[in-house]
C-alpha cells in the first residue's frame, strides 16, 4: 500500500492523476442517497442485508444482487463461464450475514440479442456457484431488449429460510472480538475503478504482472467467494453480527452498528488490490472504502467464541470491537479511520 493515507481527490502524485471510484465513474454517497430514496418511497424493510417475511415460527428471506461491470471483463475476454458464479455469491453472502440459510435462486439474464454459447456458458457458472451454495436453481428469465441493453446483464433473487431464535441479532458488541475470512480476490464489487486503472496500461488479455501465468483480465474474473459454509458455526458459536464487505469496502462494518471497529491484523491484500492500486495511483483510503482488500467477510462474536469459529474455519481474529468515541462508528485499518 502507499504512505498516503489522507482522502483520495483525484488529484495528482508525481504527475500522474490518481484515480478514485467516484471519478471512474460510481459515486457510494450517490448510490446510497439513490437507495435511500427508493426505500423510502415503498417502505421500510426488516432486515439489512435481505428482507424478511414473518411466515410463522420462521422468517423468509430475500436477497437480489447481480454481477454489475465485471460482465465488461467476462464479455472483453469471451469468457461468460464464471459469472454466474458471482451473482450466486453476491446475494448467498447477504444472507449469510443475516444469519439466513440459503435455498433456492432465481436468475434474470437480459441480452441485447440471443446467444446459446453465451447463456450456456452463464447457466453452467450458475450451476456450479448454486452447487457450492447448497441451494436450488428454481428457475429464470431471460429478456431480449437490444434497445436496452448493450451486451448482456446478470441478476438474481436468492430466497432463503431462518428460524427466529437463529438469526444473527445484527448489532456487534463492545468487547466482541472481530473474526475475518479471507476473500479470493476482488469479487464482484468496485470493478468501475480495478477495470480503468488497469486499463491505464494493459489489456485484459495482457499477462499478470505479478503472475504472468494468468492474464489481468483473469485476475479481474477470479470467482467471488461463496461463504455459506460460515452459516453453521457462526450460528453454534452465537454470532452477534455479521458483515459482508462488498461496496462501501470496510465502511460495511459499520452495519452491524455505530462502535468502533479497531482491525489490527487484517488479511494481507490479494496481488490484484497492489496492482489496481499501483496502476490507478489510488490513494490507501479509497482502496479501503472501495474494495474488501483480501478480507471479504467479517463476523462478531464474544472473544472466546471468536477463538473457536477461527480454529473450525479458515478465519482468524483480526480486530475488535469498542464503544464509539462520540455518537458516530468508525472503522480503523491499517492507519485510516473510516467513518
Amino acid at each position: 500500500m502507499s504512505e498516503d493515507a489522507g482522502e483520495s481527490d483525484g488529484g495528482s502524485e508525481n504527475g500522474e492523476e490518481r484515480m478514485t471510484y467516484s471519478g471512474a465513474g460510481v459515486d457510494i454517497a450517490d448510490s446510497e442517497a439513490a437507495t435511500a430514496a427508493l426505500v423510502g418511497a415503498v417502505g421500510e424493510f426488516e432486515g439489512d442485508y435481505a428482507g424478511l417475511v414473518d411466515i410463522g415460527d420462521r422468517y423468509l428471506a430475500l436477497a437480489t444482487d447481480g454481477v454489475g461491470t465485471k460482465l465488461l471483463v467476462a464479455e472483453a475476454l469471451d469468457d461468460f463461464t464464471t459469472i454466474g458464479i458471482d451473482c450466486i455469491a453476491m446475494n448467498v453472502n447477504d444472507l449469510v450475514a443475516a444469519g439466513v440459510e440459503p435455498v433456492a435462486f432465481v436468475d434474470y439474464l437480459a441480452v441485447d440479442a440471443p446467444d446459446d454459447d453465451v447463456a450456456e456458458q452463464v447457466g453452467r457458472g450458475l450451476a456450479a456457484g448454486a452447487a457450492e451454495a447448497g441451494v436450488a436453481l428454481v428457475g429464470g428469465e431471460t429478456a431480449v431488449m437490444p434497445d436496452v441493453i448493450r451486451g448482456l446483464d446478470l441478476a438474481g433473487t436468492c430466497a432463503g429460510l431462518a428460524p427466529k431464535d437463529a438469526l444473527f441479532p445484527g448489532a456487534a458488541e463492545a468487547g466482541d472480538a472481530l473474526v475475518g475470512f479471507p476473500a479470493s480476490g476482488v469479487h464482484s464489487n468496485g470493478l468501475t475503478l480495478a477495470r480503468k486503472a488497469a486499463a491505464r496500461n494493459h489489456e485484459f488479455a495482457d499477462p499478470f504482472p505479478l503472475d504472468e501465468s494468468r492474464t489481468v483480465g483473469e485476475v479481474l474474473l477470479e470467482p467471488t467467494r461463496i461463504y455459506a459454509e460460515l452459516l453453521a458455526p457462526l450460528r453454534e458459536h452465537g454470532a452477534h453480527a455479521a458483515a459482508h464487505v462488498t461496496g462501501g469496502g470496510w465502511t460495511n462494518l459499520l452495519r452491524m452498528g455505530e462502535r468502533r471497529y479497531v482491525v489490527d491484523d487484517p488479511f494481507d491484500p490479494n496481488p490484484v488490490f497492489e496492482f489496481v492500486q499501483n496502476e490507478g495511483n489510488v490513494a490507501d483510503e479509497e482502496m479501503y472504502r472501495t474494495f474488501n482488500m483480501g478480507t471479504g467477510f467479517v463476523a462478531a462474536l464474544a472473544p472466546a467464541d471468536a477463538e473457536s469459529v477461527a480454529e473450525a474455519t479458515d478465519g482468524r481474529v483480526v480486530g475488535r470491537v469498542e464503544e464509539a468515541e462520540g455518537e458516530a462508528g468508525a472503522v480503523e485499518i491499517r492507519g485510516l479511520t473510516l467513518s
